[in-house]
């Protein structure tokens, strides 16, 4: 292979889940082919057609960003973000792979979710996507269809506690399903709150004349979520089965994980940064400013967020995703006025995810290497993606991003690039930015300028969960 076709990136210092090391990394066919300590005799005598100078920067892996909803429908409207702008916009905050939700309709069978899912994203996306399967009909049908799809590779399905009559499921569905991923290898995920309960207290809530924003954070209760939570542990119990319970936001709901995790039970936990650094604060906005933050579950009282970060750091807590699911302040969430209930739930931030968590890093909440690994290797692992991603290791996809660490920027919709009419960390100021980004060995941000392409993101067939090898 002449060295024409290679890239070397030189000087940086390689941060990985495992390793902080001063290497020089050489990239071939798409594939990391070697890495060696910056100056020694190996690296000196490689040569390559295009070099990259990291002095001074970190060379950290693409993020993977485990839970996104591209062009969701929800209430009669599409989240903002097609599969071609979410993946741009994923790609300039440093994200190289998404894991997005394939959903089923009631009545149809996975297959037909997936395939729709598949001409949504097929040849649109700048990075590498997965799928999850969003299961919203339990009966013998699908849950055949499940070992048909774990042998396919999509090796995780999403089961919903809340939203009673769209995609609820309840106990008896939700035993059914985990006994069958106990037995095909798959991994349960779960959105965590007493869904039945909750709309007793919307419905009183509206009833009652308060229809503002702020009452969507108020009817979803903590409570409401821990005992889902701790709920959802007992089911997989009963099945024998492994289960991740998607964006947990309370501190109560991170407690039950945590009995069960000290249990030695398989029981993962993601969170999110808009409970990480958001609050009920911003839901209480005036003018129905508050709208922008309606997601579910919802943004709690600013002190749930040290447990979060507690959580984050004892490995409680796994993972960090997005949940990325934006929709416009203007025409979309404005159908709200007067009606939270009616209010799309989602939050953009596939694009901040990567620099708020160098934040915590610079802030001293989370040391370089576990920032890696709650965006990146933990992910890649919890879904059957690592090696091939999550890390910097001969053998992985060349998904590699060169981050300046010094660099502050103020984040805002101005510079953004998801197509959404808001920011969510509107005039935050962040220390920190993504510089360059290479896919798959391609640069798709080079230096600040978006050179990739809608259709290099290929699909990715995904293991099963590497946490229960």
């Amino acid at each position: 292979m002449s060295s024409s076709t290679r890239t070397l990136i030189r000087g940086g210092l390689v941060i990985t889940a495992a390793d902080e090391i001063h290497a020089d990394v050489l990239i071939e066919d798409g594939r990391i082919v070697a890495l060696a300590a910056h100056g020694s005799g190996p690296a000196e005598s490689w040569t390559a057609g295009r070099t990259i100078d990291a002095t001074g920067k970190y060379v950290i892996p693409g993020g993977v960003d485990a839970h996104t909803h591209m062009e969701m429908p929800f209430g009669g409207t599409f989240a903002a973000d097609t599969f071609e702008t979410g993946t741009r916009a994923a790609a300039w905050g440093g994200t190289t792979t998404i894991v997005d939700f394939a959903i089923q309709s009631p009545g149809r069978s996975l297959r037909e979710g997936l395939d729709a899912w598949f001409a949504k994203a097929d040849g649109r996306c700048a990075i590498d996507y997965g799928f999850h399967m969003i299961m919203a009909d339990v009966n013998e049908g699908s849950l055949k269809e499940m070992d048909l799809l774990v042998q396919e590779g999509i090796t995780s399905f999403k089961l919903f506690m809340a939203y009673p009559g769209v995609f609820y499921s309840d106990d008896g569905q939700i035993l059914r399903a985990m006994q069958r991923a106990s037995s095909n290898g798959g991994l349960i995920m779960m959105h965590a709150e007493n869904g039945i309960a909750i709309d007793v207290l919307v419905e009183q809530a509206l009833a009652a004349g308060r229809t503002d924003p702020r009452y969507h954070g108020e009817v979803r209760k903590v409570l409401l979520e821990a005992e889902a939570t701790h709920r959802a542990i007992q089911l997989a119990r009963v099945a024998d089965a492994p289960l991740y319970v998607v964006h947990v936001s309370a501190e109560e709901a991170v407690a039950e994980l945590a009995a069960a995790r000290d249990k030695g039970l398989p029981v993962f936990g993601e969170t999110c940064p808009q409970y990480l650094f958001l609050s009920t604060d911003n839901l209480a906005e005036p003018d129905f400013e508050g709208a922008k933050y309606v997601c579910s579950t919802p943004l709690r009282p600013r002190d749930h967020q040290d447990a979060l970060w507690r959580g984050l750091r004892t490995d409680d807590l796994q993972v960090v995703s997005t949940d990325h699911c934006p929709f416009c302040f203007t025409g979309q969430k404005e159908m709200g006025r007067g009606d939270f209930s009616k209010i799309p739930n989602g939050l953009p931030g596939v694009e901040n995810r990567m620099d708020l968590l160098h934040q915590a890093v610079v802030e001293g909440k989370l040391s370089r290497r576990r920032w890696i690994d709650i965006a990146c290797a933990a992910p890649a692992r919890m879904f059957g993606l690592y090696p091939r991603k999550g890390t910097i290791a001969p053998g992985a996809d060349a998904d590699v991003v060169i981050y300046d660490p010094h660099t502050e920027q103020t984040v805002s919709a101005e510079t953004h690039h998801m197509a959404v009419d808001y920011s969510a960390y509107e005039g935050k100021r962040l220390t920190g930015r993504v510089e360059s980004v290479l896919s798959r060995g391609e640069l798709v941000i080079d230096r600040r300028e978006f050179t990739g392409r809608a259709g290099h993101g290929q699909y990715t067939p995904r293991s099963t969960c590497q946490y229960l090898t």
